[in-house]
């Protein structure tokens, strides 16, 4: 870069930050609506079938579909299905939980 005029490595330094603004924004993007995204009956049931995949889908489905609405009850009756699935209990708390965050 020492060979560049001024004009030039002006011109660089500014596409470098363009790139790295928009390389910024769009990772941030990524990260603000991740949350959004997964907070579903859908983020609920792949979180479960991702970290204990031998459990029943059809049981799993009904669970994360019970939390959808957010009541205490039924994100209670979630855990207490996928409990019964013996789903661990945090991972059953944190998916039935995140079925309930749309």
């Amino acid at each position: 870069m020492t060979n560049l005029s001024s004009s030039e490595r002006n011109t660089m330094l500014k596409r470098l930050a363009a790139i790295v603004g928009g390389l910024a924004l769009t990772h941030g993007g990524a990260v603000a609506v991740a949350p959004a995204v997964n907070a579903t009956p859908q983020g609920c049931f792949y979180q479960v079938l991702e970290q204990h995949p031998e459990v029943n889908e059809d049981v799993v489905a009904h669970a994360c579909l019970t939390a959808a609405d957010g009541s205490p009850e039924n994100i209670r009756a979630c855990y207490q299905e996928l409990r019964r699935e013996y789903v661990p209990a945090q991972l059953a708390l944190e998916a039935c939980r995140r079925s309930s965050q749309a």
